[in-house]
């Protein structure tokens, strides 16, 4: 029979993340925590000093982390400590842990060799923080292309940003963000090759809405299979996948990168 873990979540992780409602849909793999018992999984919020909040967690017997949505900070002394304990720490991130991008992956490098431009803009409202949101979008963009080269930030303020970049083949790269109210919140991609391309749609990940994946070449368009699963629910099941393997995620390696690449833009 499969194990069930018991979870707790700060009051802020639990409104980014939709915690409660991610757990219930899997029943049978997370439940609440009973009277004067201690969680074995923890879900703290991505905010400023979220490493920190990792690490006490570890110290306190926690089993599995769930960090929500995590602002650039070094990971490295939270790596070594999960090293240490086996603890297994996964990122819930905003939309590169959507679980469509995994076809989109796919889609992406078997035409990357033949890449011209890839074009993307990433949506959120008025008064969200600029950085925050290149962190989301940048982790979504690479987790999709693999890492961009020749980061240069061209422009950032209080309505968004423009940051160029180049792809392994030494296509260019251009990400958007528009802090605005009057567009839906979400990531778009659009790679232009010499027949085609793909395109890629991500939206909030507040529902199970999917993430749409389109196809273009000498075949036609073909529509990527659709999938109806929220990207908080998939990092839970992926949480799951680790715990009961005895297997650590490459998550804070891989955001230890992505972290590098936001200090060199500023």
């Amino acid at each position: 029979m499969s194990t069930q873990y018991t979870v707790t979540a700060t009051p802020q992780a639990e409104e980014s993340g939709s915690v409660a409602l991610a757990v219930a849909s899997l029943p049978a793999s997370f439940g609440p925590v009973a009277a004067g018992e201690a969680a074995r999984i923890s879900a703290i919020d991505g905010a400023a000093g979220w490493t920190t909040e990792a690490i006490k967690a570890i110290d306190g017997g926690a089993s599995g982390i769930v960090v929500v949505n995590p602002v650039p900070e070094n990971t490295a002394a939270l790596l070594d400590a999960a090293e240490a304990s086996g603890v297994a720490v996964v990122l819930d991130q905003r939309w590169a842990s959507s679980p469509g991008l995994a076809g989109a992956e796919d889609a992406v490098r078997t035409v990357a060799g033949r890449a011209a431009m890839l074009d993307t803009v990433a949506t959120a409202a008025a008064g969200t923080d600029p950085e925050r949101l290149l962190t989301e979008h940048l982790a979504a963009v690479v987790r999709v292309t693999g890492q961009l080269d020749a980061l240069r930030l061209l422009l950032r303020g209080a309505h968004g940003y423009a940051v160029s970049g180049r792809l392994a083949n030494g296509a260019p790269v251009s990400l958007q963000g528009v802090l605005s109210n009057s567009r839906a919140a979400g990531v778009d991609f659009r790679l232009y090759t010499d027949d085609g391309g793909v395109s890629i749609a991500v939206p909030e990940p507040l529902a199970a809405w999917p993430a749409e994946v389109r196809a273009t070449g000498q075949q036609g368009e073909i529509l990527l299979p659709t999938l109806y699963e929220s990207a908080h629910r998939t990092t839970w099941r992926r949480l799951k996948e680790h715990l009961d393997a005895g297997t650590l995620p490459s998550d804070l390696a891989g955001f230890a990168r992505l972290t590098e690449s936001i200090a060199h833009l500023s």
